[in-house]
């Protein structure tokens, strides 16, 4: 499939799709992200997966008859590609009146287009509307979100009362370790995470959870960080590798994982997970999803 940005749908009026067409998802090579990150593509320094979920997938069984299901996809953070947003949505769209032999078939169908693009297999559960897998819970460790982060006379920061001036990006040199560094593993999280969309500059918000260990950063360089990217133009995928090697190098800590937990936009909402040891992202919702 042609990546070119001009074929991106974000931020262009498109026409309601009622018609299956695997062709509306668009990938963004990840590579574009990383490489202003320093991130050997061949050699990742973290695990992870985008986990998404969806909440308007539909489509038709049988002899025709609609089903409604949540959708929770499973994008592996090695594959080449990220999948655009608003290509995913009206892709997913394009399935509403697509008849298929049962779930297992829509499944396979819709797996098989999904890792087309994004250049690695993609997993998808359906689960009922009801399921109980799918109720809000609450992310665990400090929330740092009121505390007094203001900055000291040598690096004037903004508090948390404050936004970041215009031209103020995160940075690893915000991050400052704590007085006592901690042996044990320990969580930090935030609902404050505001970034904007790199093609449309609309908001995008979210909440954000890092676990640490074999190091400590002090809670109030970790929201002010937080903070600057309120006006951070960047995908969410790219945001959470941002912090991933921002809090890496700059602390190093023996174990590290940042969840991001993004609100919905179209029907989706999307979890970026990076990890230094192999595994899944959790799978949990919070009630603002």
């Amino acid at each position: 499939m042609d990546t070119d940005s001009d074929g991106l749908l974000l931020g262009k009026n498109t026409p309601l799709v009622e018609s299956y067409d695997p062709g509306l998802l668009f990938p963004v090579p990840r590579s574009q992200g990383r490489a202003a990150l320093g991130i050997d593509a061949m050699a990742l320094p973290f695990r992870g997966e985008d986990l998404w979920h969806a909440w308007e997938l539909s489509f038709e069984v049988g002899r025709g008859k609609p089903v409604a299901r949540v959708g929770r996809f499973r994008v592996p953070a090695h594959s080449p590609n990220l999948i655009e947003s608003k290509s995913f949505k009206l892709y997913l769209n394009s399935l509403n009146f697509q008849c298929f032999e049962n779930e297992a078939h829509a499944a396979a169908q819709i797996t098989a287009d999904l890792s087309q693009v994004a250049g690695a297999e993609v997993t998808l559960e359906l689960l009922p509307v009801d399921d109980k897998r799918l109720q809000a819970a609450a992310l665990s460790g400090r929330c740092i979100d009121e505390l007094d982060c203001e900055g000291d006379d040598a690096e004037p920061e903004p508090s948390a009362n404050e936004q970041p001036s215009a031209n103020e990006e995160p940075s690893a040199n915000m991050l400052v370790p704590a007085d006592k560094g901690l042996l044990d593993r320990h969580a930090y999280h935030s609902h404050l995470l505001r970034s904007l969309c790199p093609v449309t500059a609309q908001p995008d918000w979210g909440s954000v959870q890092i676990v640490m260990g074999g190091a400590a950063v002090a809670p109030e360089s970790l929201l002010r960080y937080l903070l600057a990217f309120r006006r951070h133009q960047e995908f969410h995928e790219q945001c959470v590798e941002r912090i991933y090697m921002d809090l890496e190098r700059a602390l190093g800590p023996s174990y590290l994982e940042v969840h991001a937990l993004y609100t919905r936009r179209g029907g989706l909402d999307i979890n970026p997970w990076r990890c230094s040891e192999a595994g899944s992202a959790p799978g949990i919702r919070l009630h603002r999803q």
